[in-house]
């Protein structure tokens, strides 16, 4: 018996891989059901924003279908950002980057690197949380990603939950969220409460934005 199943094992292995690349091709392209740029405030902790723009390449590069990247300034100098980037759809060449990888080629360093809690309505959510440093400047970097009902932040999670989906429902869409915050070595408590302030703020909006979650995920509070 079990020679038998050794013996047929890698033939149902391969028929499994190959019935899930199959269904992997057939996705559904899923738009936004309202702009990124409605689901963060203009105005958090009374600091006025402005929206930038990404250069054409790096945004092919990237290869994002809608982004935001708010900056949140006091006078003329810049406290933080929030990046907002959506796939409609995921595959060879258009998927999300991640921040892991790209800050370094960037030239920022991690000094720390774990994970973080805040509350996002009932729920609570867990998230990326790095510290990185770049010409004696440090910088504190909160990144998570949301989509198809879901906020995670462990990468291999992400991957799986990502082939999962693909191949179970035909959808792939996803954002990445990421938060970047000046960090006081003498108070760097400051930037982990705003951090969190803007996370508890932003993820039940940014969630209603999204494309509705999969009937078998349920709906987002307040979704």
């Amino acid at each position: 018996m079990h020679d038998t199943m050794r013996r047929y094992a890698p033939v149902t292995l391969m028929g499994l891989g190959c019935l899930l690349l199959f269904k992997i091709h057939d996705q559904s392209v899923m738009p936004l059901r309202a702009p990124l740029a409605s689901a963060v405030p203009k105005m958090i902790g009374g600091y006025a924003s402005q929206d930038l723009t990404i250069d054409p390449e790096e945004k092919r590069v990237a290869g994002v279908s809608e982004y935001l990247l708010r900056v949140f300034r006091q006078d003329s100098a810049g406290l933080f950002s929030v990046y907002v980037g959506f796939y409609e759809e995921q595959g060879q060449g258009r998927s999300i980057h991640s921040p892991k990888n790209c800050l370094p080629g960037a030239g920022w360093e991690p000094v720390e690197a774990g994970t973080a809690t805040f509350p996002a309505g009932p729920r609570e959510v867990t998230v990326n949380r790095y510290v990185i440093e770049k010409n004696g400047q440090r910088a504190l970097v909160y990144y998570w990603y949301q989509g198809r009902g879901r906020v995670a932040w462990n990468e291999f999670a992400v991957k799986w939950d990502l082939l999962r989906d693909k191949a179970v429902q035909g959808r792939s869409e996803e954002a990445l969220v990421r938060l970047v915050i000046p960090w006081d070595r003498g108070r760097p408590d400051l930037a982990d409460s705003l951090a969190r302030a803007i996370g508890t703020s932003i993820v039940g909006p940014i969630m209603k934005a999204l494309p509705a979650p999969p009937a078998s995920r349920g709906d987002w509070p307040g979704t």
